[in-house]
């Protein structure tokens, strides 16, 4: 059997659960599923070099925005395989998961990316959507920006970003800017910083908050099978 190690929390659940006992080494981030049992290696910024090459993968499975190229650089330099991926929208998403999960040996489609796609095909809701300011993180503040995996969900769930045309796409800028910016609502996730009921709905007073699992929003694994229905009753919540 081949053996793997993931860098990027949504490809390890995704190499776990379509390829049991393949995975040999994941970040100290990948969470799901639980009782992984394989050894945690650094983050997804800061993996050891030397504890993955030590592992002797057959394959490293990477992203473009959540590892670092000098990191992909060493371990190449190792004399690993490193294959990278890029995740910018639903569509592409499910093409890097088909693309990974042949690499990792798996013979057939699993069910939950036919179920996840199944789940999304479904129209974006009637009518001119929702605009929406999206916070990734505080002090200082940053937000959803363009061309971005989340951006393209929400976008699909009647939602705009106000900051989709933003020359950046995790650009910070400033509370005031943020409360001026005209929203119909705020999208406060709980990954990668963990907004709570008591901590971000407040800098928006008036403007109804929808607190989310990030893990629905950011992650492009099998959670994507269930995230569609999460997502919409955490935005129906917060403007009831």
């Amino acid at each position: 059997m081949i053996r793997v190690v993931s860098l990027v929390p949504s490809l390890t659940e995704a190499v776990a659960v379509s390829a049991p006992g393949a995975l040999v080494g994941r970040t100290d981030w990948c969470t799901h599923p639980a009782g992984l049992g394989v050894p945690a290696l650094g983050g997804t910024k800061n993996p050891d070099v030397a504890a993955v090459a030590a592992l002797r993968p057959d394959l490293v499975v990477a992203n473009e925005e959540e590892n670092r190229p000098g990191d992909l650089a060493a371990l190449r330099a190792a004399g690993l395989e490193v294959l990278v991926t890029e995740v910018r929208s639903l569509e592409q998403a499910l093409g890097e998961l088909d693309r990974v999960l042949r690499a990792c040996g798996v013979a057939s489609r699993p069910r939950w990316l036919d179920e996840a796609e199944a789940a999304w095909a479904a129209p974006a809701p009637e009518g001119p959507p929702r605009r929406a300011v999206v916070p990734v993180w505080r002090r200082p503040w940053m937000v959803l920006g363009r061309d971005t995996f989340a951006g393209d969900l929400l976008a699909r769930l009647g939602v705009a970003n106000v900051y989709a045309d933003h020359a950046e796409r995790y650009p910070r800028v400033p509370l005031g800017e943020l409360r001026a910016a005209q929203a119909d609502l705020v999208v406060l996730p709980d990954e990668p910083y963990r907004f709570t009921a008591d901590d971000g709905p407040e800098a928006f007073e008036g403007l109804p908050a929808a607190l989310v699992d990030g893990r629905y929003l950011t992650w492009y694994g099998p959670s994507l099978a269930r995230a569609r229905e999460a997502l919409e009753r955490a935005l129906r919540a917060a403007t009831r």
